[in-house]
């Protein structure tokens, strides 16, 4: 499969096992109810990935820590690269890790800014088989109090979603900046059990599940939900091409910003977009504005 293949299909798909395909078929002849669960349980587990080379240089020359989490109970990896005290917290998306945005961290460092990220739990080098959205979220809140202040704050994919809630919430950020972010949650879990081939009745179900764990309707969580709280300048970026989020989600955010503003990109797709340069010429335009 030539990397132009790779950019058509998105990365669930193509990570995806055959055998947890077949699993979660058998399952759900017997009981859709009991497919749903075990989908729920892959649902919360990253892949895992080989750093990519573009990476190592900014894992290489970052001061690593490893930080317990308070409110979660769990250990993330945090990256301090660059010794300025004008901070930008970066934040990856599922499977990611907290290099993931090392070319537009090495541009920020460049215009004098050093950057802290993360492994968020089960992610990268941080321990763990399971994560969640809510532990984005609340290592953002400690390290803003242990790293920040922050000047803005860069999120892809749930990432974008993760600061968008933060900052609803009281992240105090000037600036925010988010790429290929999902609107909302229910089209995450029905984008999901699309690619783990079951029908959307198992969607349902885990949505369902979700809702009862956490105790709330977890769209409270979706990206135009929280933008609609959001007033500082924010800058929304997708691809047209973007096969993991559909850009239609970009526009339904920026929709419901009190100051945003949307750059469509295309051909980049859902990661190859992190390391275009007229991407980040536009992302330290917008954060030196």
């Amino acid at each position: 499969m030539t990397k132009t293949d790779k950019d058509l299909i998105p990365v669930q798909a193509l990570l995806m096992p055959k055998s947890i395909v077949h699993t979660a078929k058998i399952l759900n002849w017997i009981s859709p109810f009991l497919a749903s669960r075990f989908a729920a349980r892959i649902f919360l587990t990253p892949y895992s990935y080989k750093r990519p080379d573009r990476e190592k240089g900014m894992h290489q020359n970052s001061k690593k820590e490893n930080i317990y989490i308070n409110a979660i109970r769990r250990k993330v990896v945090v990256y301090t690269f660059g010794d300025s005290p004008k901070k930008i917290l970066l934040v990856h998306g599922w499977s990611g890790s907290g290099t993931q945005l090392s070319k537009i961290a090495e541009a920020l460092l460049q215009q004098g800014y050093s950057t802290i990220s993360f492994d968020a739990p089960a992610h990268g080098d941080a321990p763990g088989k399971r994560s969640m959205l809510p532990f984005f979220i609340e290592t953002i809140y400690q390290l803003e109090k242990t790293h920040g202040p922050f000047e803005a704050a860069i999120g892809h994919s749930l990432g974008g979603m993760s600061l968008l809630r933060a900052t609803k919430c009281g992240l105090q950020i000037k600036r925010l900046i988010i790429i290929g972010t999902a609107n909302s949650i229910t089209a995450v879990t029905k984008n999901f059990v699309k690619n783990l081939q079951l029908g959307q009745n198992v969607g349902r179900l885990i949505k369902a599940y979700f809702d009862d764990r956490y105790g709330e309707d977890i769209d409270n969580y979706s990206g135009a939900v929280s933008a609609a709280d959001v007033t500082i300048p924010t800058l929304v970026i997708h691809d047209k091409n973007d096969v993991d989020v559909h850009y239609s989600a970009a526009h339904e955010i920026a929709d419901n910003l009190k100051n945003g503003e949307l750059l469509i990109t295309e051909q980049l797709g859902h990661r190859k977009i992190l390391g275009n340069k007229d991407v980040i010429e536009k992302i330290l335009k917008f954060i030196l504005e």
